[in-house]
């Protein structure tokens, strides 16, 4: 689904005005208010069964549970998928039903991938990608992951089809947000999606692009292959 001449929501501080903004699913999430009490009635004025805004792509959450982690050899073994969407009001359905980043606990790892892509490297889709990332100080990373995935399943990144999903996580002193993609040779798609993904944010610090393979090999010692 594409949505079209939507504004660039801000988010450089908490107390913005970003509920005003258009974003690509509030739009859609709001049709159809001019009844009462969320109603939706049909021209004879009898209620009527409320329309769906079914998206591009069919979209999973999955979260990887602290507790359960630290218990685990394996890496991965812990994560677990939590639910798959395909439309608008199943997503705001979902959304605003989950804990959101910052009440979350530390070491929690929440991520929304599309369906049938594991938000794993070795999965066969992400094994050639990499990853942009972002950093924010504890408990100031939900509207960043909120509007990362409003643009993700509003299909606004030129790019979007090289896209895996994001993950939000929660560590001790700050929270991360990254977006994975498929194809990390791929250049001028992987640039676009980090510059974009800053414009959509408002997010003027550096942000740079690791490639999975070098993250495997040097793990904290990998380095940058884009930066934006």
């Amino acid at each position: 689904m594409a949505v079209e001449d939507t504004l660039k929501p801000n988010v450089a501080t908490e107390e913005s005005n970003a509920d005003s903004v258009d974003h690509p699913i509030d739009r859609y999430h709001e049709e159809g208010d001019d009844a009462e009490e969320g109603e939706i009635v049909d021209e004879s004025g009898k209620s009527a069964v409320p329309e769906s805004h079914p998206l591009e792509h069919s979209w999973t959450f999955w979260f990887d549970n602290p507790s359960v982690k630290s218990k685990q050899t394996t890496w991965g073994s812990s994560l677990r998928s939590v639910f798959t969407f395909s439309t608008v009001e199943d997503f705001w359905s979902l959304y605003n039903n989950i804990r959101h980043p910052s009440k979350l606990a530390n070491g929690a790892d929440l991520y929304c991938f599309k369906h049938n892509i594991e938000p794993k490297w070795e999965d066969p889709i992400c094994a050639n990608g990499g990853k942009w990332t972002m950093n924010f100080p504890r408990e100031k990373s939900d509207k960043p992951f909120l509007y990362t995935l409003l643009a993700l399943i509003g299909e606004q990144f030129d790019h979007g089809d090289e896209i895996c999903g994001a993950v939000v996580n929660v560590r001790t002193k700050q929270e991360r947000i990254s977006i994975w993609t498929k194809n990390s040779s791929n250049e001028a798609a992987q640039v676009s999606i980090g510059r974009q993904w800053k414009e959509f944010l408002d997010y003027n610090s550096s942000i740079g692009f690791i490639i999975h393979e070098d993250a495997k090999k040097l793990d904290r010692g990998a380095k940058n292959t884009y930066t934006a």
